[in-house]
């Protein structure tokens, strides 16, 4: 069994601009790999998706991924209602890490 903490993310490249969501067992970790450009064919990379403007974290790696599935099956309405909700301000949450 994985007892592993997981991360659910929302990356943005700028208000109400193109967004991604993505799973991690290490966020900060993550998140700096997306700013770096570490896989620069990604479409993050493409883009320039680096900002963090949501997260949420569980207990278990398998819920963060549940719930990931969850929110990219839903509306770009949604995602961003969870930004709004959590930073309405659209500031970039890895500096608050």
């Amino acid at each position: 069994m994985n007892d592993k903490k997981g991360y659910v993310y929302i990356l943005f490249n700028k208000r109400n601009g193109t967004l991604y969501t993505g799973v991690t067992s290490f966020l900060k970790r993550r998140v700096y790999e997306h700013k770096t450009k570490l896989h620069p064919d990604s479409f993050t990379a493409k883009y320039s998706i680096d900002k963090l403007g949501y997260y949420e974290v569980y207990e278990r790696i398998t819920d963060a991924i549940a719930r990931e599935k969850q929110i990219k099956g839903g509306s770009r309405t949604a995602k961003l209602a969870l930004i709004e909700g959590l930073n309405p301000d659209w500031r970039d949450l890895y500096y608050e890490l």
